[in-house]
């Protein structure tokens, strides 16, 4: 019996000698390869491994891994033989890496979820070399391009164009240095010929355009107006040498021959983008816990009696990953706004109340009416659309007091001694003039005989906003961080609306503090805008829309739901189908928009959209119920101008059709299938109503700035961050087009 016994305990002596010595021979072959194949190990959730993996299409990826997905440094080699090295985060190429293509062109810099974003260089299979900025697989900031042909263009970027202050040199040795807009030479610029000509002036989409000057060498000079058809050209010729001299020479000659050969290189297309190749992970990922399932259910039927015994019940555990669903009420009232239909049986009077003599601002209105005359009607130097940096400089501003009595320069009045300040006035008088408004009848609107009217409730943010009675101009109160934003972003802002005719952002008019005298020092600040719903057609549905979802929605029961309530994202029921130029320019602005705000480091704003009903009648067969009250829209309860304030306004608001302003489009209802905030957008009914829409973007002073990052930290750990409106500007701008892309569409 003891010799059985020591034989078996010899047999498992040696037996565990043998399995100890498997196991080291295991761990020293995967510590010299550093690769484990994952689908053979199953991996703890968060444990960084490195692995080489072939997946389902033929692709490989060697490097680090975790959860399923690529995180850290890898290599990921497709089929068609285009491949990335760098760095990886939660399965998108994010950090440093180098992009290579079948064609041997190669991106190596920054990438951020998939995207050519940061600093980076793009060297082309011709020989093109881009190094600079991109932004979503764009060229835009600073950035420097060689082409193949030899021309080399340095300065600033946007959507992959030249666009801003930039220098473009020829292989013939001809170089431009100026401003672009589009990839086009266009604003002021020099152009220097490599025989020593040269044209300083004003440019318009490649070509002189206005003003400018042609010289030559010897000193002769042309000074004079520049078209490209020739029809309004003049100018006067400037000898270098006897004033008898006789010039042999067209102006015309510039275009036909001396710019023939300037043809602005584009640089060669890209076959196919990093961003674009990005693998459906979640799909392998689930193919992988199949995998892994099946797996441990053979091991649980292959265990034996003994110490060796695993608990397999829970076996699998936390590999598969299942999100937590938040199952919201519905909320009747919200619920029965976003699906009842739209009754409009009476139009709405103009918002506001009259702000008259007994009323709290009412001096307040007075101060203000008297300042804005002296602003405007103060005499001032002839406005150039050219301005210089000083005019933007924080420290230019106008203070003027105005006691009850008057003084020298301003009249008597029954209102309270107070200061008042003018910020940048130059900016903001050449603003006006971009602008196409007329002094004389924007002191009409805002100091004429009617008062102007208070809207019935100060915003969420405590501000103030009035209108004016012809209820063309918007004037709001103003925190002093939202002065500091707007003076800061000033600059920027003019060059923006300046290069953009169609841009959607708030139009600025003047930014103006009252500052009352006596033992209160209160100050008012204000900012006057543009109205975007000064309109003859009575505006039936207005919503403000951000792309969040969290308190956005409308708290009023539809009962008390009219054509002045505005709604949010949750509340919207609508589709915009846009004919497909419109749209296509819809698109591009509002990408150049959100682009300048997000350099601004601006957030927080929305798009406002109003519309009215045209007369319409529901689909044939259909009993689904349209609008009600289809009234003229010159109804009498509608906002009207006399004759002559029509004439006095810029023509477009009235005849013609803008992007943003009197824009006929299709409207198709929508519902929401669930009440979940996840879908914002509804899914389309099939039935459509013709619409006439106004929409801008507004709210464009908030910066992200450290009460905003605390809101978001706050407000991440109570609700999905996502969901909230408080996030970084780039964040923000990408969620806000998403959003706003689903809710304006093509019509096709």
């Amino acid at each position: 019996m003891s010799k059985k016994l020591g034989f078996r305990k010899a047999l498992e002596t040696r037996l565990k000698k043998s399995q100890v010595a498997a196991k080291k021979k295991a761990i020293s072959i995967f510590t010299a390869m550093s690769v484990a194949h994952v689908d053979d190990e199953e991996l703890t959730p968060g444990e960084v491994r490195n692995i080489e993996k072939a997946l389902p299409r033929g692709d490989i990826y060697t490097g680090q891994w975790c959860d399923n997905l690529p995180h850290g440094d890898g290599k990921y080699l497709w089929t068609d033989g285009c491949m990335y090295v760098g760095e990886w985060y939660k399965g998108k190429m994010t950090g440093k890496g180098k992009f290579s293509w079948p064609s041997g062109a190669t991106y190596e810099g920054e990438f951020k979820s998939g995207f050519m974003d940061g600093k980076g260089t793009y060297t082309g299979c011709s020989g093109d070399t881009y190094k600079g900025s991109w932004v979503m697989n764009f060229k835009q900031g600073e950035g420097a391009h060689s082409f193949s042909s030899g021309d080399r263009y340095e300065g600033e970027w946007r959507r992959g164009l030249p666009d801003g202050q930039g220098r473009y040199q020829w292989k013939n040795g001809n170089h431009y240095m100026g401003q672009w807009r589009n990839g086009l030479m266009h604003g002021n610029g020099t152009m220097i010929w490599s025989n020593g000509n040269r044209y300083d002036g004003s440019w318009e989409d490649g070509f002189p355009r206005g003003n400018g000057n042609f010289k030559w060498p010897d000193g002769s000079l042309y000074v004079g107006i520049w078209t490209k058809d020739g029809k309004d050209q003049n100018g006067t010729y400037y000898p270098a040498g006897s004033p008898s001299e006789n010039l042999d020479w067209d102006p015309q000659q510039v275009f036909l021959e001396d710019l023939k050969d300037a043809k602005i290189c584009t640089g060669e297309n890209v076959s196919i983008l990093p961003s674009q190749k990005m693998p459906n992970w979640s799909a392998m990922a689930k193919r992988s816990e199949g995998r892994q399932r099946r797996m441990v259910e053979r091991k649980s039927k292959n265990l034996s009696y003994g110490s060796d015994i695993t608990d397999v019940s829970t076996a699998g555990e936390g590999d598969s990953k299942v999100e937590d669903v938040v199952v919201r009420k519905p909320n009747p009232e919200n619920s029965d706004i976003r699906q009842s239909r739209p009754q409009f049986k009476k139009i709405m009077k103009k918002q506001g109340q009259t702000i008259s003599k007994g009323h709290k601002h009412y001096d307040l209105m007075l101060n203000l009416q008297l300042g804005i005359r002296h602003s405007v009607g103060r005499p001032g130097p002839v406005v150039s659309l050219d301005l210089r940096p000083s005019a933007f400089d924080p420290k230019e501003k106008v203070w003027t007091k105005f006691p009850p009595e008057g003084s020298k320069h301003t009249p008597p009045h029954q209102s309270c001694d107070f200061r008042w300040k003018d910020y940048c006035p130059l900016v903001f008088r050449t603003l006006r003039k971009l602008f196409n408004v007329d002094a004389a009848d924007y002191m009409l609107s805002i100091c004429g005989n009617d008062a102007l009217r208070e809207l019935s409730s100060p915003g969420k943010s405590g501000m103030f906003f009035y209108l004016t009675n012809d209820d063309r101009y918007m004037i709001k109160t103003m925190k002093k961080a939202e002065v500091k934003v707007l003076i800061r972003m000033l600059p920027a802002y003019y060059n923006h609306v300046r290069s953009f005719q169609n841009t959607l952002v708030t139009k600025f008019f003047g930014l103006h503090c009252v500052k009352l005298t006596g033992t209160s020092q209160k100050k008012v600040r204000f900012v006057i805008m543009e109205n975007l719903f000064c309109t003859h057609y009575a505006i039936h549905r207005r919503f403000d829309l951000k792309g969040s979802s969290h308190g956005r929605t409308s708290s009023k029961p539809e009962s008390e739901v009219d054509p002045t309530t505005t709604l949010k994202d949750l509340d919207l029921n609508y589709i915009f189908r846009l004919q497909k130029l419109w749209f296509q320019e819809f698109c591009r602005q509002v990408d150049r928009d959100c682009d300048f705000l997000e350099q601004e480091r601006i957030m927080d704003y929305s798009l406002l959209i109003g519309f009215h009903f045209r007369e319409v009648s529901s689909p044939c067969g259909s009993d689904v119920p349209t609008p009600t009250g289809n009234q003229d829209p010159l109804t009498e309860d509608a906002p009207r101008l006399s004759q002559a304030s029509k004439d006095q306004f810029p023509s477009d608001r009235w005849s013609s059709v803008r992007l943003g302003t009197n824009m006929h489009a299709r409207a198709e209802k929508t519902v929401r299938k669930s009440d979940s905030d996840s879908q914002l957008v509804g899914e389309p009914t099939g039935v459509f109503y013709d619409v006439i829409l106004f929409f801008g973007i507004i709210d464009i002073l908030q910066d992200y700035d450290i009460t905003k990052k605390l809101e978001h930290a706050y407000k991440s750990m109570q609700y999905d961050p996502t969901s909230i409106s408080a996030v970084d500007p780039k964040q923000y701008s990408k969620r806000f087009r998403d959003f706003i892309f689903k809710v304006f569409v093509e019509d096709t």
